[in-house]
């Protein structure tokens, strides 16, 4: 590649184009190598990973610096730079991620089903891997680790595409991948990174249909839509996370405001932030709906309420249509009362993002009619909505929490990478 004074990459369309297609035939071989490599030796191959990664903490902090020296001189917001920000501890915990995801049971080969027909035919049905992935995201440097391990595991190619503000950091912690793949005699295009920064070269690959497989872009609104938007290949979408915390009457007042203050300011730049709190209208008398509000702004945090709830809190703001669908991903909550369960139900399920949910209740015929009726990939009974993770639910990482409803729902470990196949095994039996 050529650079010009600008910076910029000086390529013609048709060297993006040849670029891409080289990046998917390496990927295409690595996942044909990968069907006689044990699961032993994946597992190998994660822990060198998280050993290089550990080795090379200084470099890659180094790296995520300019990073951010980049994203300061661009403007990048506050959560988009604390978001794109490694340290020591974060490194620790991105090697203990792949180490985790390494010491899960291997799903290749996995037993779903099996029986036996009358005429002896023996039918199983067993996990395989889905082949070749493009994962398209955006700031984090650590999902860089987290997808290449769930791939590995799961014994799957990948290219990745991260985004142009975490590039240094990107390249240095892909860097620690490949050398582990070398390390352990595999195929170091097994996972690849896509080094040209021409945005072209995403619609080159979302157009490579029988040479990827699956697509899975992470990261804002308007990235998903771009990628379904120009994808020729099947996309498992990760949009908004517009997610509610529903005060139900009756609950525990203090468990009430813990989990609200947790779920809205732990870290409100994630997408299982609560975004809504809905409250029972008993809590506009009771007084729960405003100790809950002072509670948050005490912590900074924007209020833009309903008519009711601006009565009832006065530092609260006028809520628009537009605070009901919004994915903020900072210190702004909207607030809204409800007259009963079948409100907040209605609401959450016209304006959210079927992403996380949960209820704060004492009841538990409340709570079973809340989980039965809540159309949402995660739904939460007296928790914070910040146990949408799939670290928090045992998983090691996940590659996106998933807003579909095929082929995967929810936070997406190493067992919703693959597919299956159907395995038949016979003594002569002929179709009559």
């Amino acid at each position: 590649m050529t650079r010009s004074t600008s910076g910029a990459t000086d390529q013609s369309q048709k060297d993006i184009r040849d670029y891409c297609c080289q990046l998917s035939d390496h990927a295409a071989i690595a996942s044909q190598s990968l069907s006689t490599v044990s699961g032993a030796s994946r597992t190998k191959a994660l822990h060198a990973v998280a050993g290089h990664i550990e080795e090379a903490a200084s470099s890659i902090i180094r790296a995520n610096q300019l990073d951010l020296d980049e994203g300061e001189t661009q403007g990048l917001s506050s959560p988009l730079l604390a978001r794109l920000t490694l340290d020591d501890e974060s490194l620790a915990k991105m090697a203990a991620s792949v180490r985790q995801i390494a010491e899960q049971v291997d799903p290749i080969g996995q037993l779903i089903e099996g029986y036996r027909r009358p005429n002896g035919l023996r039918i199983d049905k067993r996990r395989v891997p889905i082949g070749v992935l493009l994962f398209i995201y955006e700031s984090r440097p650590n999902v860089t680790s987290d997808a290449a391990a769930l791939c590995i595991k799961s014994s799957n190619a990948v290219i990745l595409r991260g985004g142009k503000e975490a590039r240094h950091s990107n390249t240095a912690i892909a860097k620690c991948i490949r050398t582990g793949l070398t390390d352990s005699g595999l195929n170091t295009d097994v996972v690849q990174f896509v080094e040209t920064p021409d945005r072209t070269a995403v619609g080159e690959l979302l157009r490579m249909e029988g040479k990827i497989d699956l697509a899975i872009p992470r990261g804002g609104e308007s990235l998903i839509k771009a990628v379904v938007q120009q994808a020729h290949i099947p996309v498992i979408k990760h949009y908004t996370g517009n997610c509610h915390v529903y005060i139900a009457a009756p609950c525990d007042e203090q468990m009430a405001l813990d989990i609200c203050v947790n779920a809205k300011t732990q870290n409100p730049a994630v997408c299982n932030a609560a975004e809504t709190l809905l409250f029972d209208q008993n809590h506009l008398e009771n007084g729960v709906l405003e100790r809950i509000c002072q509670a948050m702004a005490d912590r900074d945090v924007e209020i833009r309420g309903d008519q009711e709830t601006c009565k009832a809190f006065a530092g609260a703001k006028p809520a628009t249509e537009e605070d009901w669908h919004a994915e903020y991903l900072d210190l702004v909550v909207a607030v809204k009362t409800v007259s009963n369960l079948d409100g907040a139900v209605h609401h959450i399920n016209h304006y959210g993002s079927k992403h996380t949910d949960t209820i704060i209740t004492t009841s538990v015929q409340l709570a079973d009619q809340f989980t039965e009726q809540i159309d949402s990939a995660n739904v939460m009974v007296n928790c914070s909505t910040r146990f949408s993770d799939g670290g928090e639910y045992g998983l090691g990482a996940e590659i996106g929490i998933s807003t579909d409803k095929l082929h995967a729902r929810g936070p997406m470990g190493a067992a919703d990478l693959t597919t299956y196949k159907w395995i038949v095994r016979g003594d002569g039996q002929i179709r009559q």
